[in-house]
């Protein structure tokens, strides 16, 4: 997956509309993202998982809280990412559910989430899908993992860090297996263990082989029968 840009609007700490420019940023090969406690880091992060997966990590996955509290109250909140995964580039625009001002009259009324998966083809952004459940399998299956763990394996932001080092072996060895694709590792050790058995179970049917003819042999000939040697 290589992310090219992102658009934030009214989501999480960020009132107006910023972009990141990772096509920019990832020109060396990595990028920090960098600021003091409360800057908005983690929730370029959020962004991210957001535009993919319509939610966020862990605890923050409230949909109700993702649009800026220091927005003006007009102002839809809405995440666009432009995306490559598996040679193919992609834009994803959601956004949550909010309350919006009414048009007529006082009070507010609820603005429905939305999603729009579009795919670069042929010189132009092609719509892929407009609903939640189909957009959100098709990412699943692009990337070959679920929100949760995308969570683990590429985000670990702040506390889920420590989370992830808190985790029991098991869990951790799984995200490892995920992270650095060591599958092959553990079926290749599957099946050393299996051709070990086999030739234990082989080695056990000769010797009892060879104990059965020496038996005979012992006793056609009226003598006792030699120890056999392992």
């Amino acid at each position: 997956m290589r992310l090219h840009s992102l658009t934030i609007t009214a989501f999480g700490p960020y009132a107006g509309t910023e972009t990141v420019d990772f096509a920019a940023l990832s020109g060396a090969g990595l990028f920090l993202i960098n600021g003091p406690t409360g800057a908005g880091k983690t929730s370029v992060l959020d962004a991210v998982c957001f535009a993919l997966y319509g939610r966020v990590p862990s605890v923050r996955n409230d949909a109700k809280d993702l649009r800026s509290q220091h927005a003006p109250p007009d102002r839809a909140p809405e995440v666009v990412l432009d995306v490559t995964i598996r040679g193919r580039r992609f834009k994803v625009t959601r956004s949550p559910k909010w309350e919006r001002p009414k048009r007529r009259g006082q009070g507010t009324t609820e603005e429905k989430a939305k999603v729009l998966l579009q795919e670069w083809r042929g010189g132009a952004w092609e719509t892929w899908s407009t609903r939640f459940d189909e957009a959100g399998q098709f990412v699943t299956d692009l990337l070959g993992m679920s929100a949760e763990q995308f969570c683990q394996v590429v985000l670990l932001p702040q506390g889920d860090f420590a989370a992830f080092l808190r985790a029991g072996a098991e869990e951790r060895r799984a995200v490892l297996e995920k992270l650095f694709a060591t599958e092959v590792f553990a079926q290749v050790e599957t099946w050393l263990a299996e051709r070990r058995r086999e030739s234990g179970r082989a080695a056990d049917e000769l010797r009892l082989a060879a104990e059965s003819v020496a038996d005979r042999a012992a006793e056609a000939a009226g003598a006792v029968r030699p120890e056999l040697t392992p």
